[in-house]
């Protein structure tokens, strides 16, 4: 009788367990995340790509007048800074940019392709447009005072500009640069496999708040050692993993499934690997900015290293960080300028 007791009991348990564990899922991974529905966001977006591809290339001239008014702030910046067409706003036929640059870019024939291959990739641009709504709203949660820029979706003929920010009053978004792993034209213009990888819609958002980041908080390299180098980059992560939270975080750092495991299977290693080496206050550029920007693998690491292992360094230390400090927001994380204090305080000591 106690016997069957004891083992009605168990199983009330275990069936007790099993259905809680959805809701302790939710509660340890998302209680830290804010409700941010009640922000509106008024998102304003432009598809420069089409409106480029639209201009008589008879009336180039007549074409950019028009195209002027709808992109006052932009167009100039896209014609000569972005792409060299040398226009410098001389728009007349006969101008040396038009009839030597951008007339023969908007005849060439393979970019009349690039244009189709975009529209066809994107007829609209509403799943990248709803997740920059989301990330501004978490943007507007954590920095109030943070403008919305206008977002301006454009192409660069594969020029590699994936995002740009002109001042904080526009996003400019490189449509071309997300055509999918498979598009054959990024390994025919020697983008690396590493970046290829990253020309996939899903990193749109990403990229858009880690420059909107990079304007805010300039990258300084100058003089600084590796270990100020990542935790520079892990605040740029952390910043990220607040604003895009339901971004996996391999898509945030553009590590693979199978790097970002292998960074978490050896982590301690990693970290050893740079104090042993005498690397955290290296600040020899060629022996330790490779640990903090893209590249195929990490130096001195097996190849199943991310080239970019730093970075993700450098957010582990930031996360233990404010583990460690319970009531410091992130104005506050990134004004504290001193790695080594982070270092200290984070008590970051990986097994």
């Amino acid at each position: 009788m106690l016997v069957r007791y004891l083992s009605f009991i168990s199983r009330c348990c275990f069936f007790l367990i099993i259905g809680l564990l959805p809701m302790l899922w939710m509660g340890c991974g998302h209680d830290d995340r804010p409700d941010v529905s009640n922000i509106s966001i008024q998102l304003q977006t432009r598809r420069l790509d089409k409106d480029l591809a639209a201009i008589d290339t008879s009336h180039v001239a007549d074409g950019l007048s028009r195209l002027r008014e709808s992109y006052p702030d932009f167009l100039d910046f896209y014609l000569d800074t972005l792409m060299g067409f040398g226009l410098h706003g001389d728009y007349h036929e006969a101008s040396e940019g038009i009839a030597l640059h951008l007339k023969p870019f908007l005849s060439n024939k393979d970019i009349r392709g690039l244009f189709d291959t975009v529209q066809q990739h994107f007829p609209d641009t509403r799943a990248a447009n709803k997740d920059l709504t989301q990330g501004f709203q978490y943007l507007k949660h954590y920095f109030p005072n943070v403008a919305v820029p206008r977002v301006i979706y454009f192409i660069s003929g594969l020029a590699q500009w994936s995002v740009v920010t002109l001042d904080t009053n526009i996003l400019g978004i490189g449509l071309d640069m997300y055509l999918g792993q498979q598009y054959p034209f990024y390994r025919a213009v020697q983008i690396p496999e590493y970046a290829i990888r990253k020309c996939e819609p899903a990193y749109i958002a990403p990229n858009a708040f880690q420059a909107i980041y990079r304007n805010m908080h300039p990258f300084v390299t100058e003089d600084r050692d590796l270990l100020d180098l990542m935790i520079q980059r892990g605040k740029e992560q952390y910043f990220l993993s607040k604003i895009l939270p339901e971004t996996p975080e391999s898509v945030r750092l553009g590590f693979t499934e199978a790097q970002l495991d292998w960074c978490r299977a050896n982590e301690a290693e990693v970290y050893n690997f740079f104090v042993a080496k005498q690397l955290l206050y290296d600040k020899r550029p060629n022996q330790v900015y490779r640990y903090v920007f893209d590249g195929p693998t990490a130096t001195g690491m097996p190849p199943e290293s991310p080239g970019n292992i730093g970075t993700w360094l450098g957010y582990q230390i930031i996360r233990a960080y404010m583990a460690q400090q319970h009531n410091t927001s992130m104005e506050q994380l990134f004004a504290e300028g001193n790695a080594q204090r982070i270092l200290q305080a984070s008590r970051y000591k990986p097994k």
